[in-house]
């Protein structure tokens, strides 16, 4: 810190220390410890409750913990004034609205309060400039803030705290009540700051948006940071179940490369263990509706690289996999076979690979199912290769009954159980 009057640095290190809070009787923070570097966003996730906000308001400044402290570049924040803390320190709160009417411009000049003395408050109209170009507000410069729209106001808020020249922003649920179109405008500007080597840390409550523009993710759970890493890392089903207390499933997006999560309700178990063969949409699929219904599951073969593969992963399914558009080997057709013949149903699908395990496996109640929006059935879906390979030969083993939609497997899979 440069003393009390002095210019912010370009990079501060946020190091919290052994930080604990209560309100009353009621435990938030126990013993949080973390550094965040100069360039690095990282993202605080977890449940309501969970201390994410309470740790923002320590870092900020606003909240004196009751045990720990927090250093911004080796200097507690308990020893800084207010000013020198903001000149370092900008926060984007949740809530946007703003209590008078205000115009935009009037608004982001309030960023420059730190840096003005009780006797010179004169405007300093650079950072606001660039406050507002770097926000794209400049057309809302004259306007009240109360006639924008809700995303509006937050980049106007944005603005106010890039107009503080601060090394860290903290953010408090940036992207709370904003429409997708807003949610990546904000988040996105925030990445680009990050990139020239502002710090950022934010509480978000959407996980997969954290995940998508996070460096790294802190989850947090009754006080307690639970996991921290890469999105990757933290995002897993058995971490998600303790923080949450819900069944999840992380799958990779296909379009960003990134985590996603998809809770469920309260699952219910259901007598019966039910295996898939073949992968493709109809294997997805197949796989997605029986793990929903409650039925115990193992899969393949699935060709490597297959969503259906990402899918049963998830699902902690056991899952054999083989090589894409090859034969499937004795290996590979053994391992299923052994799942199989592990299960009350067998369902083959009509993605790649469903063929090779009920070709050879004697099973009482196998059921062919041809979910992929291109029916099959009535010209044997091919077989044993990773895409789709030949049709089955005469006299090869078929499957009992042929369904078309997730409401015909599901009842085909019931009435096999209840018959068996």
């Amino acid at each position: 810190m440069n003393g009390e009057h002095g210019p912010a640095r370009d990079e501060t290190v946020v190091t919290v220390e052994n930080l604990s809070h209560s309100y009353g009787d009621v435990s938030v923070l126990d013993g949080v410890d973390l550094t965040v570097e100069p360039g690095e966003f990282v993202a605080l996730v977890g449940p309501n409750g969970a201390g994410k906000t309470t740790l923002l308001r320590s870092i900020n400044g606003i909240l004196d913990p009751d045990e720990g402290e927090v250093v911004l570049d080796g200097t507690p924040v308990g020893d800084l004034s207010s000013k020198a803390v903001s000149r370092q320190v900008a926060t984007v709160p949740q809530d946007s609205h703003v209590g008078f009417s205000f115009t935009t411009e009037q608004i982001v000049e309030m960023g420059r309060t730190p840096h003005q003395s009780r006797l010179d408050w004169g405007t300093d109209s650079e950072p606001i400039e660039r406050a507002l170009e770097r926000t794209a507000t400049v057309q809302f410069r004259d306007r009240p803030v109360d006639d924008l729209s809700g995303g509006e106001r937050q980049r106007v808020l944005l603005a106010r705290a890039l107009a503080q020249e601060p090394s860290v922003l903290v953010l408090d649920e940036p992207t709370a009540s904003l429409d997708i179109n807003h949610q990546i405008q904000v988040l996105g500007l925030v990445a680009d700051l990050v990139s020239e080597g502002k710090t950022a840390i934010a509480a978000i409550h959407d996980l997969d948006l954290a995940a998508r523009f996070c460096d790294r993710l802190l989850l947090l759970s009754d006080g307690e940071i639970r996991a921290r890493g890469s999105p990757e890392s933290v995002l897993t089903g058995d971490a998600l179940a303790t923080a949450f207390g819900t069944t999840t499933a992380v799958t990779q997006n296909p379009a960003t490369g990134t985590p996603t999560v998809a809770a469920f309700d309260e699952r219910s178990p259901v007598a019966g263990r039910v295996h898939v063969a073949g992968g493709g949409v109809s294997g997805r699929r197949a796989i997605r509706t029986l793990w929903q219904a409650g039925f115990d599951l193992s899969a393949g073969p699935l060709p490597e690289g297959d969503r259906a593969v990402e899918l049963a992963a998830a699902l902690a399914c056991p899952t054999v996999t083989a090589p894409p558009f090859e034969p499937i080997d004795d290996r590979h057709r053994d391992a299923a076979m052994e799942l199989a013949h592990e299960a009350d149903v067998i369902v083959v699908t009509d993605g790649p690979g469903g063929e090779a395990v009920p070709e050879t496996a004697d099973h009482s109640a196998r059921i062919r199912a041809a979910l992929g929006g291109h029916s099959s059935v009535g010209r044997q879906p091919a077989t044993a290769l990773g895409d789709g390979g030949r049709s089955p030969a005469a006299g090869e083993a078929s499957a009992d009954q042929t369904v078309t939609s997730v409401e015909a497997l599901l009842a085909a899979v019931r009435d096999c159980l209840d018959s068996g």
